[in-house]
């Protein structure tokens, strides 16, 4: 494949990173280690606020890791695929900036993982999940872990046991899909979301994600007094910056708050 397997776009404070490979947005080693690299940009460009991770095939998403070269090349399923881990979403440390996956077609394996790696999933009415993993006789790794604490236990069980489809009405029934659209109005609906999460507090996003993925499994009451002796990073930063007194400032002038991410 000689085309850019992805297209990047910057509109202000939003990227947009549209997957463009093949017939079925399949995603390589290769492919994975340059997606890692753009979010990581991503991550570390105190302009950007918010990503969409979008599809540019009308009939996938993503199918998720190319079997193809798997086979041909002996790629493992546990093979380096870059600073993000697959898909360049899965493992990118200390990404504290809001994610959108705006999901369309069949969102297979690998790829409804990489979907999973995202803070808000946006679903085209023709959208399908599914986790094949098992019938290829392997496992759906970041599914196992991620799927069961995003929605119930024997709904996660049955997608990861079974292999079958899930719809888009069942994925927004079960949580997992935050809104469902018609397949013309998803990439107009998710960047409407970006704009709005681009003109909000991004150290308020970003201590709200810390805070989320570090105190998972963790008890309430350590969490919430760890929180208190600002011991996040984000959190320190968010308490003692200028935008924790803006929004106080700005509700008492009437006013909307001006952010500055200081």
């Amino acid at each position: 494949m000689t085309d850019a397997p992805f297209h990047v776009a910057r509109d202000g404070g939003i990227l947009e990173v549209t997957l463009a490979r093949g017939k079925a947005n399949v995603i390589d080693a290769t492919t994975s280690r340059l997606l890692g690299e753009i979010f990581a940009q991503f991550r570390d460009d105190p302009e950007l606020r918010v990503a969409i991770l979008a599809s540019a095939n009308p009939r996938f998403f993503s199918a998720g890791w190319d079997l193809k070269v798997a086979a041909a090349e002996g790629e493992p399923p546990d093979t380096d695929y870059g600073v993000g881990g697959f898909g360049g979403l899965q493992a990118l440390p200390n990404l504290n900036k809001p994610v959108i996956a705006a999901v369309n077609g069949m969102v297979v394996g690998g790829g409804f993982e990489i979907a999973l790696s995202a803070d808000l999933i946006i679903a085209a009415d023709d959208a399908r999940f599914s986790l094949p993993e098992i019938k290829a006789g392997t496992l759906a790794d970041a599914a196992t872990l991620k799927l069961p604490r995003r929605i119930p236990y024997h709904v996660a069980m049955d997608l990861l046991l079974t292999g079958r489809w899930m719809d888009a009405a069942e994925a927004k029934h079960w949580g997992l899909a935050s809104e469902v659209v018609p397949k013309e109005a998803l990439l107009p609906r998710a960047r409407e979301i970006a704009a709005l999460l681009a003109a909000g507090p991004p150290l308020v996003f970003a201590a709200i994600k810390e805070v989320m993925r570090e105190t998972e499994g963790k008890p309430f009451h350590d969490s919430l007094a760890r929180i208190a002796a600002r011991g996040f990073p984000t959190v320190a930063t968010l308490y003692a910056s200028e935008d924790q007194l803006e929004g106080p400032r700005a509700f008492a002038e009437k006013r909307a708050p001006v952010w500055k991410g200081r």
